[in-house]
């Protein structure tokens, strides 16, 4: 049973565009299930074809724009027609030449849209920055955010329930709905990807095993043909163990037994393979932010919790703070917010605000507390960020269970996200 996801409705709004529309995303995320949909709901008004190029035999039929064009034509195309003929080609980035012909088609042959899927950035961006420059869109394809993980839980009523919470200024909000507090405690621990969300919690392990099982093999081995595979996998790990602190690269590199830059490598691959953002320090002095040490978060808790093997209920995790901000960062990033607009900022002397956003020219701080009671001693950090830069006009507070106001400061519910990109 096929489950709408909040992006599908981009999806089919790019369908008269004239661009070849691009999904990207780590693997397991639905792009395959996302592009298969909308095959299937246009095909009652357009002629569709689904390729999947991991086949080798349907490589060889768009290998080259003789091929392709004969191959639509067997399926129904046919050059003066005037609905689109629609074109599915998933997981792309095997082949470099089948860019070119991408390009082809589409200075050529105005009524085919193609809409195409790949899981690594670094291999899609190598083929088609040039190829494809003026003639493509990227959609980007994320884990499942906490309202959609409900909808695949089958949980409407607690949709509706989340949507009401904005409305309602209270300080016990757990109390008011401790099925939404019982369910997000589950998404904190098990995270986004589909499969996972769709299976029993005796399963979700095995899932992320298989995933991440064919992570390595495709990924880091056949497309990017990463060398010293066991020691990118204790890489993985140990940022995992360590997701949400500030990362020093010879640090890792001495854990993993890899060279400075080797790490450095091998964080822009987990980067351009989804698993990982990387936020660099927020300066006024712009230069600065290049030489300080990032915070490395993974992008799905479950992803996180995989690699640290660790599934243990959120209220007996050590580390429960930082699996509460790496989801306050992935949901604002799933609403569309870049991870490079994302940052924090700390003083010489340790105070700190977990986010800084820029927005529009703008800094919108944002701290974070795994907390369910909130007093004014939370709001230090804040404090100290608008005594230094007293234009500052709102600060936020993100927490488990208020959603007032205190001291000046908004407090938001972990439901209430959307306020800070609004």
């Amino acid at each position: 049973m096929y489950i709408e996801r909040t992006i599908f409705k981009t999806l089919r709004n790019h369908l008269n565009n004239g661009k070849i529309t691009i999904l990207i995303g780590s693997r397991q995320v639905g792009k395959t299930t996302l592009l298969k949909e909308l095959c299937k709901e246009l095909k009652p008004e357009n002629y569709c074809l689904f390729m999947d190029l991991d086949i080798y035999s349907n490589y060889e039929s768009v290998s080259t724009y003789e091929n392709l064009i004969a191959t639509l034509r067997l399926n129904g195309y046919k050059k003066n027609q005037k609905t689109l003929f629609v074109l599915f080609l998933d997981e792309f980035q095997r082949y470099a030449d089948v860019s070119m012909v991408m390009k082809n088609v589409a200075d050529h042959h105005p009524n085919i849209k193609i809409y195409a899927s790949g899981s690594s950035s670094l291999a899609i961006n190598a083929k088609i920055q040039e190829s494809l420059a003026g003639r493509k869109r990227i959609v980007r394809i994320h884990p499942l955010s906490f309202r959609e993980f409900l909808r695949f839980q089958n949980r409407e009523e607690l949709i509706e329930k989340m949507d009401r919470i904005s409305d309602t200024r209270s300080v016990v909000l757990n109390k008011l709905a401790p099925e939404l507090f019982r369910c997000f405690e589950s998404f904190l621990i098990y995270g986004g990807y589909p499969e996972a969300a769709l299976a029993g919690p005796g399963e979700r392990k095995e899932v992320y095993r298989g995933i991440f099982d064919l992570y390595v093999k495709k990924d880091l081995v056949d497309y990017l043909k990463v060398e010293k595979i066991k020691n990118a996998k204790l890489l993985i790990q140990t940022l995992a163990v360590n997701n949400g602190c500030e990362t020093k690269f010879n640090e890792l590199g001495q854990v993993a037994s890899l060279d400075f830059k080797s790490v450095k490598n091998f964080i822009e691959i987990l980067k351009e393979t989804f698993l990982i953002s990387v936020h660099t320090p927020w300066f006024t002095n712009k230069n600065k932010e290049i030489v300080k040490m990032p915070k490395v978060y993974f992008l799905d808790n479950g992803v996180c919790n995989y690699f640290v093997n660790n599934f243990n209920d959120i209220a007996i995790r050590p580390d429960a703070a930082y699996l509460f901000e790496g989801y306050v960062i992935s949901e604002l990033i799933k609403m569309g917010v870049s991870p490079e607009a994302i940052k924090f900022w700390r003083t010489k002397n340790q105070i700190e605000v977990d986010l800084i956003l820029e927005s529009g020219g703008r800094t919108i701080p944002v701290e974070i507390k795994h907390k369910q009671k909130i007093s004014t001693s939370d709001l230090g950090g804040l404090r100290s960020y608008k005594n230094q830069y007293p234009a500052t006009k709102t600060t936020y507070l993100v927490n488990l269970n208020n959603n007032e106001t205190l001291a000046g400061t908004r407090l938001l519910s972990p439901f209430d996200l959307d306020i800070l990109v609004s």
